[in-house]
């Protein structure tokens, strides 16, 4: 978790110099814009200082305290605890589609994870993949890749999110070579 802790610290070092605030002007701000939601907040700020979808969701978690791994440290949770829980219920089913995922992407070299509430984010220099449980029935694989791809499963999302492309899945039978490969362009592209 270091490497992550540092990843967000770099992270929030560069949105100090996009707006020329500090962290704890940054906070101070969010505490008197109104917003209590992450959503509202998260919105508030791309509105408001021109940030990214990411930069923003990342300082809304910060001041929150509201990530997986915030909260799992509060709790004094691992990282498999956070993964027990995304994967719990209902939606334990769809773990093995993880797992076979997450198998193929740790041959790929180095990254770092980090957990989210409800997926795991995984990134390089920068996040190249999101994978969790969409619904209950769903698994969904986000991937940032920048050049087109040509895979009828892989679907465009539109500008603004998170991810440039999504994967619906609901089988570790789907993850095969041709979307392994995809995911590796976009681990390679992160780099």
């Amino acid at each position: 978790m270091a490497d992550m802790d540092k990843a967000i610290a770099t992270q929030i070092g560069n949105i100090e110099k996009k707006t020329g605030k500090s962290l704890a002007q940054l906070s101070a701000a969010i505490a008197k814009c109104g917003k209590t939601k992450h959503g509202e907040i998260r919105g508030w700020l791309m509105e408001t200082y021109g940030l990214g979808h990411g930069d923003a969701n990342t300082l809304t978690h910060v001041v929150l305290k509201s990530d997986g791994t915030s909260a799992a440290k509060a709790a004094g949770a691992s990282t498999d605890d956070v993964l027990n829980q995304i994967y719990s219920g209902k939606k334990e089913h769809q773990r093995p589609i993880h797992e076979k995922l997450m198998g193929a992407i740790n041959g790929f070299g180095e990254f770092e994870i980090a957990p989210k509430k409800g997926y795991v984010s995984l990134r390089r220099k920068k996040q190249f993949a999101m994978l969790g449980p969409k619904t209950n029935d769903r698994f969904e694989l986000g991937l940032n890749l920048k050049d087109d791809v040509k895979d009828p499963r892989v679907k465009a999302v539109p500008p603004g999110g998170m991810c440039q492309y999504v994967v619906p899945l609901t089988s570790a039978d789907e993850v095969d070579a041709k979307l392994i490969a995809i995911v590796k362009r976009a681990y390679d592209a992160a780099g």
